[in-house]
């Protein structure tokens, strides 16, 4: 397995608050773009015909800032990403966000992926957590792969980049 360094792999991401601060040894930190709160229930199935994606409503920051309680969030990040066909990437919550009693799950970016990706971002902390708008939440890291003829193709691809 190859991890990309990060001076490498800032040429799939595009967005950027500030490279600078951005970009890590091993991938590029993401920031906070959105958050989402569910509505409702999903349901996922084997073929997806039944799947219904549940509803959310964005949280709104004040002064810039979001204060969450402990919970269960939908976050999308701001930057947005192109993985090659010859890479997957990962998100792994920054350390920061573990230290302070919250964390990210999230999918695989499978090879030929385009679009602003979305995390489930868990808050733990019994006093809850504060994170600012574009806040470094996440780090992507890519992982050369065999290279692939066609890439991912599924309902996710280009999310995010236009108004939903």
């Amino acid at each position: 397995m190859t991890v990309i360094k990060g001076e490498k792999a800032k040429k799939y991401v595009y967005g950027f608050v500030d490279l600078s601060l951005q970009e890590q040894v091993n991938g590029i930190d993401l920031t906070v773009g959105e958050i989402y709160q569910f509505c409702e229930r999903g349901t996922l199935d084997f073929d997806n015909s039944r799947r219904k994606i549940p509803r959310t409503e964005p949280l709104r920051p004040k002064d810039e800032w979001y204060s969450l309680k402990p919970g269960v969030y939908l976050v999308r990040y701001r930057e947005s990403v192109e993985i090659p066909l010859d890479c997957v990437a990962l998100v792994l919550p920054r350390s920061s966000l573990l230290r302070m009693g919250a964390t990210l799950h999230t999918a695989l970016y499978d090879s030929g992926y385009k679009g602003r990706g979305v995390g489930l971002l868990v808050v733990f902390n019994p006093f809850g957590v504060k994170l600012s708008k574009n806040a470094r939440i996440g780090q992507i890291i890519f992982i050369k792969s065999e290279k692939v003829e066609k890439g991912y193709e599924g309902e996710y691809l280009g999310e995010g980049l236009k108004e939903e």
